[in-house]
């Protein structure tokens, strides 16, 4: 980042280049996600440095951060309509759920007209990555997509299980994501994992568009109940907090129009800037492997190990599924 000079009153800017613009950058130096200081144990943290500290992440390192990530993020977010969480004044301050964005965009950066109840939205499209770099200096800190993309809302062409735990504990998340997948394997729908830098974990299958989303969002909730049929002592696909009784809830109501998730390699806004990480199936199965295990701090590394490889470019039909389904029900 190059700065460009500062004034009296602290304001400061400075400049990216990315792709074929370069995008301004105002108040690089503020601080979005404050250090820590030295772990109790002496030990290091994620993220953190070797003597157990945490360094600031100020707004410049999160732009580099998503200007970095971009090759890998971008194609995960092309075409959707999206929900920005944005944090201005860092972690400290307040938090804005931002849908419609406002009219001083610049031109170049893509916008999607969406009906809602009563009017439209409209929301940002991030296509390239002079976009994403824009967004993230607007204190974009996480990225939640639409599940369908703006040329065909009602048809989505991502059908995502959020495992939910009652506690942070990783360990049932785990669990209930192999069991999850041998489920969905039965059914041969191949699916990815994803770290959500929270407390749990999406089941992702790829559709081919041709379902609307009353039916995926019926065949997610009937492959929830046989799932949960299968170890009711542990798993639940009560909305209700207290009707769960300490079992992991199988959430399914992303997916409907409108609704969203959040989007891979995503900054989540908590201590360390965690990351949304896409990983394979044999990182589910690795205990060291948590929900907030990458940070921006070394999430490229694991990008560049192409986890979602082995997964199906091409969205699969839920007819055939359906039926698959209907039998076990």
């Amino acid at each position: 980042m190059s700065a460009t000079g500062a004034d009296s009153a602290g304001t400061e800017e400075g400049s990216v280049r990315a792709g074929r613009r370069t995008v301004r950058i105002h108040r690089p130096r503020k601080v979005l996600f404050p250090g820590s200081a030295r772990s109790t144990d002496g030990t290091r943290t994620d993220g953190g440095r070797a003597d157990g500290t945490r360094a600031d992440v100020t707004k410049a390192d999160l732009v580099e951060y998503y200007r970095s990530v971009a090759r890998h993020m971008v194609p995960e977010l092309r075409g959707r309509p999206l929900m920005l969480e944005r944090h201005p004044d860092g972690l400290d301050g307040p938090r804005f759920m931002q849908k419609n964005i406002p009219g001083n965009y610049p031109d170049w950066a893509r916008r999607a007209e969406m009906a809602k109840k009563g009017g439209t939205v409209t929301h940002a499209v991030c296509d390239d990555t002079a976009t994403l770099v824009f967004l993230a200096d607007q204190a974009s800190v996480t990225f939640h997509r639409w599940l369908s993309r703006a040329d065909r809302p009602d048809h989505p062409d991502r059908l995502v299980f959020d495992l939910d735990p009652a506690r942070d504990d990783f360990e049932p998340v785990r669990a209930a994501a192999l069991l999850l997948r041998e489920l969905l394997d039965e059914l041969a729908l191949p699916a990815s994992a994803m770290t959500t830098g929270s407390k749990g974990l999406h089941v992702i299958v790829r559709l081919d568009r041709r379902t609307a989303f009353d039916e995926v969002r019926a065949f997610a909730m009937d492959v929830a109940r046989v799932l949960a049929a299968r170890d009711p002592d542990r798993l639940s696909t009560e909305q209700r907090t207290d009707a769960r009784a300490g079992r992991l809830y199988l959430d399914v109501q992303r997916n409907a129009y409108a609704q969203t998730a959040v989007a891979p390699y995503s900054v989540r806004p908590k201590e360390g800037a965690p990351v949304a990480t896409p990983i394979s199936w044999d990182q589910v199965k690795d205990p060291a492997v948590t929900a907030r295990r990458w940070t921006v701090g070394d999430v490229l590394a694991q990008a560049r190990t192409r986890p979602w490889s082995d997964v199906p470019a091409r969205g699969r039909s839920l007819a055939p599924a359906r039926r698959r389904l209907d039998a076990l029900l």
